[in-house]
């Protein structure tokens, strides 16, 4: 559009140029050779223009036929890069779509048409066509070919990193990352496999450089990058317990800060600062982390702050607990617990079957099983809690990739990702596996009918003295039909009982069931000091 503008500006000043001329008659005389010319000046001016429109022609003519060879030249390359280009982006399609003879055939043909150093991307299309025709160790050697050109470099690296995951050679791996992490921190995969990398070391300083670096770089969101720095920094407070308590410290203490809610930070600070008898300090960060979500571990270590106290100051402390997390089957289990141990059975048993109403699972039935150990030994009654333990669902832990441990750990020992551990119930065993009876109201009692007589047995008759001695014998020794029908004992059947007739003894202890051990009757009497542990 400015051009257009441009030349009817030209055009215009042209027409005013000539219509000034026109409106101004003179004569212009030009003498040569002895000859003198004489003629208007718009002639003038018009043979000039004309003059000069002829150079101007005849020097474009004489360029074009010097450079007509260079233009034809130049068409035909032109005309072969389309077509190497058009092959290209039909091979490139070709693989993408899993045709691994087209993707080999459009490589050959764009190979031909442009030269390998002019476009990168034939590499990456051969070795696209070898992973499609399964031929791996082509591909790799054209992988590491792509490492020579810089260009190529980072697109090489990852063909190797995820040739060498898919063979299983995580060091390999990890190596082919960390080349790529060092020339581009951007890239999200050869970050993450590197952070695996110093997370599997233990080395918490690099990955936490890292983690920034990722920040910095907006590959991870803040709240992301905050809640690796808390796993990482609770991991290094861990790690510098015992050889760097002051580091140890600061690491838990800015993790704490960085996730108040998280029960690993909160307890790793609040040892840090037990073991420099800041008290006050280290119990507000635990009573923070139990309101915010009430854990075991918080528990334990808030009840037993202070070695030296006595059972009752830390049941005492397991109720101070409870009043700020009322409602809540881990705060009656913490009570639970404490009372157990100062011998406060009513409390015990009172908190442990308020949290089976909140949240039934197994611990509470074994904590249940070890207070009526401990107050009654009721062999009876223990047997029934722990059958039902083994019913209910399990209690929440440390799961990460199916692996279940007591213990939180930063990365998972399968995979070797970084935070994987969740405070969650295991899914081995879901909900209830054996309906109970016992579990339902009073008033619910299964029937059981009984099987009735068969049609072809007929009833045999029996004199009243044979009648008599059957009876007899019935009350002595159960008939072997006593499962299916059992027949009512009469007075006259006592009545026909001789009078010199030999005396049963009363069975010492009742039969046993298949899956009873029993009580040796030598440890009846003694209360089993131990408590009740499942898996």
């Amino acid at each position: 559009m400015i051009r257009i503008l441009f030349f009817l500006a030209v055009v215009f000043a042209l027409g005013l140029g000539f219509a000034w001329l026109a409106d101004r008659p003179g004569e212009m005389v030009v003498t040569f050779s002895g000859y003198q010319y004489q003629v208007s000046l718009m002639v003038a001016a018009v043979a000039v223009v004309a003059v000069v429109a002829a150079v101007m022609i005849v020097w474009w003519l004489i360029k074009s036929l010097w450079n007509s060879p260079y233009t034809i030249s130049r068409y035909f390359r032109v005309r072969r890069r389309d077509r190497g280009y058009q092959a290209l982006s039909t091979g490139m399609i070709a693989a993408g779509a899993g045709d691994g003879a087209l993707a080999r055939k459009k490589t050959k043909e764009a190979a031909k048409l442009i030269r390998s150093d002019q476009e990168p991307l034939i590499h990456l299309l051969a070795a696209q066509a070898s992973l499609l025709e399964g031929d791996h160790e082509g591909a790799r050697e054209k992988f590491e070919t792509m490492l020579d050109d810089p260009e190529m470099r980072l697109l090489g690296l990852r063909g190797l990193y995820l040739e060498a995951e898919r063979l299983g050679d995580r060091n390999a791996a990890r190596h082919y990352a960390g080349r790529a992490a060092v020339m581009a921190p951007q890239l999200a995969w050869a970050a993450e496999s590197t952070l695996e990398d110093l997370t599997g070391r233990g080395d918490w300083d690099g990955a936490l450089k890292l983690v920034e670096a990722q920040k910095s770089t907006r590959q991870i969101e803040r709240d992301a990058a905050n809640r690796r720095r808390a796993v990482l920094l609770t991991a290094k407070a861990q790690a510098l317990a015992d050889s760097d308590p002051d580091a140890a410290r600061t690491a838990a203490l800015e993790a704490n800060r960085l996730r108040p809610d998280f029960a690993p930070a909160a307890v790793a600070a609040a040892k840090a600062l037990f073991r420099q008898n800041d008290m006050r300090k280290g119990s507000k960060i635990l009573e923070a982390a139990w309101k915010a979500e009430p854990h075991p571990e918080i528990a334990e270590l808030y009840t037993h702050a202070r070695p030296g106290d006595a059972v009752l100051d830390r049941l005492n402390r397991a109720r101070k607990l409870q009043e700020m997390k009322k409602n809540h089957a881990e705060s009656s289990l913490t009570v639970a617990r404490a009372a157990l141990d100062a011998q406060d059975f009513s409390t015990a048993r009172r908190e442990a079957e308020a949290a089976i109403r909140m949240d039934r699972r197994e611990g509470a039935y074994l904590l249940l099983a070890d207070i009526e150990e401990a107050d009654t030994g009721d062999q009876g009654k223990v047997r029934q809690l722990l059958s039902k333990a083994v019913r209910a669902p399990r209690d929440p832990a440390w799961v990460a990739d199916g692996v279940v441990s007591e213990q939180w750990a930063p990365v998972s020992p399968i995979t070797g990702k970084l935070d994987a551990f969740e405070w969650r119930a295991p899914m081995e065993r879901l909900g209830q596996l054996i309906d109970s009876d016992e579990d339902k109201p009073d008033g619910v009692v299964p029937v059981i009918p009984a099987p009735e007589k068969p049609a072809k047995e007929k009833a045999i008759e029996l004199t009243p003295s044979v009648a008599a001695e059957e009876q007899t014998v019935a009350t002595e020794t159960p008939s072997p039909r006593s499962e299916e029908q059992v027949a009512p004992v009469t007075a006259a059947a006592f009545a026909a009982v001789p009078a010199d007739a030999e005396a049963v003894e009363p069975a010492e202890e009742l039969a046993r069931l298949p899956d009873d051990p029993g009580v040796d009757p030598e440890d009846g009497d003694e209360k089993s000091p131990r408590r009740f542990r499942l898996f």
